[in-house]
């Protein structure tokens, strides 16, 4: 290794080093983006609740605010995939979108009344709909079309992360400080979050020959944003998406609201319920993602998704608080298939027209419906059947989306080119 070294020049030596640390760079800050987004978004979660009622917000204050800013979280999707395509420069949408929850969380704690909170709720779900698409494009800048999969899947990682450490670091802040603390840590982890965006340069890795039209300027792409929805699979996964949310969201709150009328959940079972996916989708998701790569989207898809009906039949037949914990394993895989395909699946079926984040923010909106119903539905049907025939209806919705996926979706991943041939794979994906 030595001899060899030896051989190259200081100048040459010198400029190989300089051409690997950017790239390394840009990587270190793609993790860190992920993990301290993720840190921020887990201070929009349950503290929020937990600080209104603090303040002697009613049950009924508390649901408009929390369904205000979902109500908004779907209106902002398409909207926030737009806007993320028509920018070229990325990271200042990725920016902008941090600074909004920044300031969203700042209100959140300086001054709880109502039209605060509410503006605060749209803000932070306006800029979620921006974040989500920036993260993926800055993803495809880095990486390029061919380490798209594997790249999403460190990103799910890093994530998953982010949300466990965040966690934890608020849930002392609220205890050993007050809860009004839990918001301005929320805000001050915007800025390692956004010198994590800086650190992202994408003139210094981007190859030259990329193969994906998101890359290119908005203005050189050649086809219209609408002609996204001309793809029949794209159609076909977003039926499969509200199928597999409308199934998947009520299943734990489902699950835990029954332990609880038989006095049988404990803050043990519920950090369980919440940490176990974590772990098991930070630890699976850079392996899905290599794996999409080899041996194709579409068999790692259904895998994913048939985590959520066997999921939903053991909360079934085995309705106990250690089955729980350990059956939320489950929900890690499913977990870390679906935030990974989503973005990757976008990025195929948008290889023509090259508006991948408005593809993206498509299946959000199919995902954020299916979630929405989700609730409202089992909620509907456990009060007039009970619980475990709630269990088996939601197991037969998420069936349905995976006998879809096995009937309707197609194979998106682009078949492996010799190497001859590889320098022709900019212009097989360019716009037609």
């Amino acid at each position: 290794m030595r001899r060899g070294l030896s051989r190259i020049s200081p100048g040459r030596l010198r400029a190989v080093v300089q051409r690997g640390s950017p790239a390394t760079r840009s990587r270190l800050g793609l993790n860190g983006l992920n993990f301290f987004t993720a840190a921020v978004q887990a201070g929009f979660g349950p503290f929020i609740a937990v600080w209104l009622t603090q303040q002697g917000w009613t049950v009924t204050q508390l649901g408009l605010a929390l369904s205000v800013g979902t109500f908004a979280a779907l209106l902002g999707q398409l909207p926030g995939g737009m806007v993320v395509d028509q920018v070229q420069r990325k990271r200042f949408a990725a920016i902008g979108a941090l600074l909004v929850m920044g300031v969203a969380a700042m209100s959140l704690c300086v001054s709880p009344v109502q039209p605060v909170v509410l503006g605060a709720e749209i803000g932070h779900a306006w800029a979620s709909c921006v974040m989500t698409p920036a993260i993926a494009a800055l993803t495809l800048t880095v990486c390029g079309q061919a380490g798209f999969g594997e790249r999403l899947g460190l990103n799910a990682r890093y994530a998953a992360l982010g949300n466990a450490a965040s966690a934890a670091l608020l849930g002392a802040a609220s205890f050993y400080v007050s809860q009004r603390a839990v918001f301005l840590v929320t805000a001050t982890l915007v800025v390692p979050a956004i010198a994590a965006v800086l650190m992202i340069r994408a003139s210094d890795v981007i190859d030259p020959a990329a193969d994906h039209p998101a890359l290119k300027h908005p203005k050189a792409r050649e086809h219209w944003p609408w002609q996204i929805f001309t793809e029949q699979s794209l159609h076909v996964f977003a039926v499969a998406v509200v199928l597999f949310q409308l199934a998947n969201a009520a299943l734990l709150p489902l699950a835990l609201n029954g332990l609880t009328r038989r006095h049988d959940v404990s803050g043990f079972l519920v950090s369980a319920t919440i940490i176990v996916p974590q772990v098991i989708a930070a630890i699976l998701a850079p392996w899905a993602g290599r794996l999409t790569q080899r041996i194709g989207r579409r068999p790692v898809l259904i895998v994913g998704f048939a985590a959520v009906p066997l999921r939903a039949l053991l909360f079934a037949l085995l309705p106990a608080a250690l089955p729980l914990a350990v059956f939320q394993a489950l929900d890690g895989i499913s977990a870390a298939v679906f935030g990974l395909m989503l973005p990757l699946i976008a990025a195929d079926l948008t290889r023509r027209t090259g508006y991948l984040n408005l593809a993206i923010g498509a299946l959000g909106l199919a995902s954020g419906l299916g979630a929405t119903f989700s609730t409202v539905v089992a909620g509907f049907i456990a009060s007039r059947f009970g619980d475990p025939v709630t269990f088996l209806i939601l197991a037969g919705v998420a069936t349905a989306s995976v006998v879809l996926l096995w009937l309707g979706m197609p194979e998106t991943r682009l078949p492996e080119k010799s190497p001859a041939h590889r320098g022709d794979a900019g212009k097989a994906s360019l716009p037609a």
